[in-house]
């Protein structure tokens, strides 16, 4: 590569970062989802009590009800009297770590039943296409969160490591239509017919063309696919059929405080808050994503 063509290649990334820049909701979602890795990454190491520990000198009222945010507890005290913030800040941890791994898995599966799925389709293999897409009209016959759920509930027992399989596996199918119809339309262009023409045999042409062109899409859909994540985990852990107690999580703490919610409010508000500043930063930067990476393919 000469000097010359050095800014040809990389003025596409610089735009799209230009648009991220002044785009207003990637600005706000970019914003928050920093301050939400800054929590997970350091508001464990400052919480200064541990989540798993009830405190039995400062965690509760004299009329024996969860101690209200103040003193000792910034955000208060559960109802069995430990640090709410401590268990919002490890929360996030599992929460972030659940949904990104899940999130990575199940990109992983989507974009490459996808590709397969759009390069063969229309071919002499395109039985495999057939297979693929069936399977995945199948599975997509169920609602998503009820399938999850069902799974989760026949399973015995959950750990992280279950809940992240879960959703990962569940949760590829959408990324799976929206991939083979991207491999559907790029494999018709010049450039990909030709390489076709000189002779490149197909995972060839998978690296070389297809994959780093549905690299802006697939960017996309994960970043929305982090949200989902958040919220289908959540769900689980609402029903009780995700990760097991103690752990904390976000909304095991919003089904346990909903119990004392008349009494003690700010059980409910905290885990609520975070579960919604997370959901928003994800989906504020796919939205961000998507209109840079569409004003490009435009241009």
């Amino acid at each position: 590569m000469t000097t010359k063509d050095a800014p040809m290649i990389d003025a596409p990334a610089t735009r799209i970062l230009v648009r991220l820049r002044r785009h207003p909701s990637a600005r706000v979602g970019g914003a928050l989802l920093v301050l939400l890795i800054l929590f997970a990454a350091f508001g464990p190491v400052l919480a200064s009590s541990d989540p798993l520990t009830s405190d039995f000198v400062h965690g509760f009222t004299p009329d024996g009800l969860p101690a209200p945010p103040g003193g000792d507890h910034l955000l208060g005290t559960d109802s069995v009297f430990r640090d709410v913030l401590s268990r919002l800040a490890h929360g996030a941890r599992l929460s972030l770590l659940v949904a990104l791994l899940a999130t990575s898995l199940s990109t992983f599966i989507g974009a490459t039943v996808g590709i397969v799925a759009g390069t063969f389709a229309g071919t002499e293999h395109g039985w495999i296409d057939s297979v693929l897409m069936r399977f995945v009209d199948v599975l997509l016959s169920f609602p998503y969160l009820l399938l999850v759920m069902a799974i989760g509930a026949a399973l015995d027992s959950t750990s992280v490591g279950t809940v992240l399989l879960v959703l990962g596996l569940t949760s590829w199918l959408s990324t799976a239509r929206i991939l083979r119809a991207k491999t559907l339309q790029l494999r018709e262009l010049g450039y990909v017919e030709a390489a076709r023409a000189l002779g490149q045999r197909t995972p060839a042409i998978w690296i070389k063309h297809i994959v780093s062109n549905v690299s802006g899409p697939l960017i996309v859909v994960s970043t929305s696919s982090m949200a989902s994540m958040i919220l289908a985990e959540s769900v689980l852990s609402y029903l009780s059929v995700g990760v097991q107690p103690p752990t904390a999580t976000w909304c095991r703490m919003l089904a346990e405080g909903q119990r004392s919610f008349t009494a003690a409010p700010h059980l409910v508000v905290a885990p609520a808050v975070a579960i919604l500043i997370a959901v928003l930063a994800f989906n504020l930067v796919g939205e961000g994503l998507r209109d840079a990476l569409d004003a490009r393919d435009r241009a």
